[in-house]
């Protein structure tokens, strides 16, 4: 996991995104790509505006990123992550799945809180589903990433498999790796084989049987991750293709919106 794939875009979350690039790239002696996307505008009200308004609006979101950039690089330089910078033009999700093809991870936020755009969940959803990409979604509150605790949420299937061996160069830098799967005697591959999995290389994790009862999913995984002493949390996402589990519904819509801690997806 050398190469890290950063959104950067003058927003509220972008703080958060920052420090957490920096800390993975630290942990991993890894390269930091930033993707700086000049959003395109909303093509609603074009009627009012017309041509000459659109090229006026994208005109002052290019000029809002030339000064972000400038802003940033100069942090960048005083930091002890190497880096490389793309400057890109459209929609987020477009924007990062065309600048992936050589990353290992991409880091984006879950989801923004105070103002809602630009939509952040529907960002990582796409990029979880479509860059066959792990990703990176973390809270807009985050100050800093804390590799040394994981939750792995375990549910035997592909896309919790495909996170698992993705988050695994992360993973063996923590000192402490739990794996949590809700005891519905619904998982195919039980939390063994994860753990002899991890176990290989040289991940000693612990697992943890949480009785289902009355909860759903993603309340059981947003209390664990509640109360539970860890930095972040390793999940598939979307594990049910139905049309992206009607538009990022079920679980992993849950956890993109309430997370309080990163969560390290893929599909």
């Amino acid at each position: 996991m050398k190469n890290i794939l950063l959104l950067v875009h003058d927003d509220a979350g972008q703080e958060a995104r920052f420090q957490a690039a920096l800390d993975v790239g630290r942990a991993v002696e890894g390269h930091l790509t930033c993707v700086d996307v000049a959003i395109l505008p909303a093509l609603v009200g074009m009627d009012y505006v017309g041509d000459a308004g659109y090229s006026m609006l994208l005109a002052e979101e290019r000029e809002r990123e030339v000064a972000n950039r400038a802003k940033l690089e100069e942090r960048l330089g005083h930091e002890d992550v190497p880096w490389t910078w793309v400057d890109a033009t459209g929609e987020l999700a477009g924007c990062l799945k065309d600048a992936s093809e050589l990353a290992d991870l991409i880091v984006v936020n879950r989801q923004l809180e105070e103002y809602p755009l630009p939509d952040m969940r529907t960002t990582a959803g796409e990029l979880v589903v479509g860059s066959n990409k792990p990703v990176l979604a973390v809270p807009d509150s985050l100050k800093r990433l804390d590799l040394d605790s994981a939750m792995i949420a375990w549910d035997g299937s592909a896309a919790a498999a495909a996170a698992l061996r993705a988050a695994t160069p992360l993973l063996k830098l923590a000192t402490s790796v739990t794996i949590i799967e809700i005891d519905d005697s619904s998982v195919r591959a039980p939390a063994e084989d994860a753990a002899a999995y991890l176990s290989r290389h040289d991940v000693h994790a612990t697992i943890k049987r949480v009785p289902r009862g009355s909860k759903g999913t993603a309340e059981i995984l947003l209390d664990q991750a509640q109360h539970g002493a860890y930095g972040y949390v390793v999940m598939g996402g979307f594990g049910h293709k139905r049309f992206l589990e009607a538009l990022f519904g079920g679980v992993t819509r849950a956890m993109l919106t309430k997370s309080p801690l990163p969560l390290f997806m893929a599909h």
